[in-house]
C-alpha cells in the first residue's frame, strides 16, 4: 500500500512488526514475518534509509520504529517536495521545447520542406509520428536497413501506444528477409495492419491524410525527402497506397497460386515485367529481389509451359493469357 512512497510490501511488513513489537531482536522479527535475518537487515536498511526507524536509546545496538505520525507525514513531505521541484523542472522543460518548435518552424518557413540526410528524415518522421491523429499510412519498398528499422521502432511503438491506425505496405520479398520480417510481425502484434504486394508504390509515408513525406530520389531514398502538404499531391499519393493496399496480401495470410495457371503473384508480376522490356536487374529492383532470384523464377516457368527459350515461354504465356 506504500510501495509509492518507496516502501516494499516485505519493509512495511518489519515496519508494522517493529511497531506491534518494540521489545524484538534480529531473529525474532524474522520469526515473526517468516523471513531470514538477513533479509531482515536489508529491509531495515531501507527503513533507515527512509528515516522510519532510528537507534534505540533503551537497547544500544538495536534500532526502534519511528511512530507512522511521525515518519509517514515526514515521508509526505519530502514526497510533495520532490514533486513540485519536478514539476518546476518539467514546465521549465515544455517551455523550452515550445521555443525550440516555433524557431525549427520559421527555420523550415524559410528554407522549405527538403529534407537532406538520414537524420533530418527520421526526424521528421518523429516529429510526424507525434502530431498523428488518427491515421499513418506507409509503403516500403526494397529492402529495409536495421538500423532504419531500429530507428522508427520509439515512433511507431508511441503512436500505436496513443491508439493510432496503421497500416504498412511491404514487398513480398520481405517475407524472407528476417529482420523486415520481424518487425512487420511485431507491427501486428502491436495491432498495426501489414500487407506485401509483388510490387508497391513509392517510399512513403502519409499522416491523417494532410500531410506524407516521400523520397527526393525514389531510386536512393537516403538522397533526402520531401514534405508534402498539397491537396492535390496528397490525393494521388492516397490513391496509389489505397490501390496497391486492396491488391495486397496479409501478413501471415499464405501468398495464393493463380488456380488457372498455379502462378504466384511474383512469379505473374515478374512476367508482366519483363514482357514491358525490362532487364532482369531493372525487374528484380520492382520486386525486391535480386537478378539471379529473377532467373531461378523464369527457369521455373519455363519448365511448366515446356519452352526451351524466355521468347518461346513469352510466346506460350500469352497464348495460355498468362499476360
Amino acid at each position: 500500500m506504500l510501495e509509492v512512497l518507496g516502501l516494499t510490501a516485505a519493509a512495511e511488513a518489519v515496519y508494522q512488526a517493529m511497531l506491534d513489537h518494540p521489545g524484538h531482536g534480529i531473529d525474532e522479527l524474522a520469526a515473526h514475518c517468516a523471513m531470514t535475518p538477513v533479509e531482515v537487515h536489508d529491509h531495515l536498511d531501507t527503513l533507515g534509509g527512509l528515516m522510519l526507524i532510528r537507534a534505540s536509546a533503551e537497547h544500544p545496538g538495536r534500532m526502534r520504529a519511528v511512530s507512522p505520525e511521525i515518519g509517514l507525514a515526514d515521508m509526505l513531505s519530502r514526497q510533495e517536495a520532490e514533486l513540485a521541484a519536478r514539476q518546476a523542472q518539467l514546465a521549465a522543460s515544455r517551455a523550452a521545447v515550445t521555443r525550440m518548435v516555433a524557431d525549427r518552424a520559421e527555420h523550415r518557413s524559410t528554407h522549405g520542406e527538403r529534407l537532406l540526410g538520414m537524420d533530418a528524415i527520421h526526424s521528421r518522421l518523429e516529429h510526424m509520428g507525434r502530431a498523428a491523429a488518427g491515421e499513418v499510412l506507409s509503403s516500403q519498398p526494397g529492402s529495409q536497413r536495421p538500423e532504419d528499422l531500429a530507428a522508427s521502432r520509439p515512433a511507431d511503438t508511441e503512436a500505436l501506444g496513443r491508439g493510432i491506425t496503421m497500416r504498412t505496405l511491404y514487398q513480398d520479398a520481405t517475407r524472407k528477409q528476417p529482420h523486415v520480417a520481424t518487425y512487420a510481425h511485431w507491427l501486428l502484434s502491436q495491432g498495426s495492419e501489414v500487407r506485401t504486394a509483388p510490387t508497391i508504390p513509392q517510399r512513403m509515408v502519409i499522416v491523417d491524410r494532410a500531410q506524407a513525406l516521400v523520397p527526393i530520389d525514389p531510386a536512393d531514398n537516403r538522397k533526402g525527402a520531401l514534405h508534402v502538404t498539397e491537396p492535390g499531391i496528397l490525393a494521388a499519393l492516397l490513391d496509389l497506397f489505397e490501390q496497391a493496399w486492396n491488391t495486397a496480401v496479409p501478413l501471415g495470410a499464405t501468398l495464393p497460386e493463380d488456380p488457372q495457371t498455379s502462378l504466384t503473384h511474383t512469379e505473374r508480376e515478374l512476367m508482366r515485367l519483363l514482357s514491358s522490356g525490362l532487364t532482369d536487374e531493372a525487374a528484380g529492383q520492382r520486386l525486391g529481389i535480386s537478378s539471379r532470384t529473377v532467373g531461378r523464377h523464369m527457369a521455373s516457368i519455363m519448365e511448366r509451359l515446356g519452352a526451351s527459350s524466355r521468347f518461346e515461354a513469352g510466346i506460350k504465356a500469352a497464348h495460355k493469357g498468362w499476360l
